[in-house]
């Protein structure tokens, strides 16, 4: 063993600074794009009004991009983690409008409704009077 202090669950110092390399390589300009992207995303996603709304949203970007920034293992990762979210949200969202949409099926349909099936469509499928 001699006098290396390393350990199980600890990090290689040389796997400790490949780890952290990429942090050093991503510039505050790009942090800052990639929150405002965060943003944007948010805004599209969840209604806010005035100030204050937009400054919540802010922060939320912030704290979001700081907790995937510290917990990501390469920029990679960060950046795969990011994109994910922010297409589970977009996700999420359109199926939320998908189960707001009145179907077709519950008669909420704008044409007259005919019960007997005689519309006066001739492409009705439905249709039982043929013109001909």
């Amino acid at each position: 063993m001699g006098t290396n202090n390393w350990w199980p669950g600890q990090a290689e110092p040389a796997m400790a600074m490949d780890s952290a390399d990429w942090r050093t390589q991503l510039t505050v300009d790009s942090r800052q794009r990639i929150v405002n992207k965060i943003l944007d995303t948010l805004k599209r996603h969840l209604p806010v009004s005035g100030q204050e709304g937009l400054h919540e949203l802010m922060n939320i970007a912030v704290r979001f991009e700081e907790k995937i920034y510290t917990a990501a293992t390469s920029q990679s990762d960060y950046l795969r983690k990011i994109s994910l979210k922010m297409l589970t949200m977009g996700t999420k969202d359109q199926i939320a409008m998908a189960g707001n949409l009145p179907s077709n099926s519950e008669g909420n349909s704008n044409l007259p409704s005919n019960s007997e099936g005689n519309s006066k469509n001739p492409q009705d499928p439905g249709n039982r009077n043929i013109i001909t």
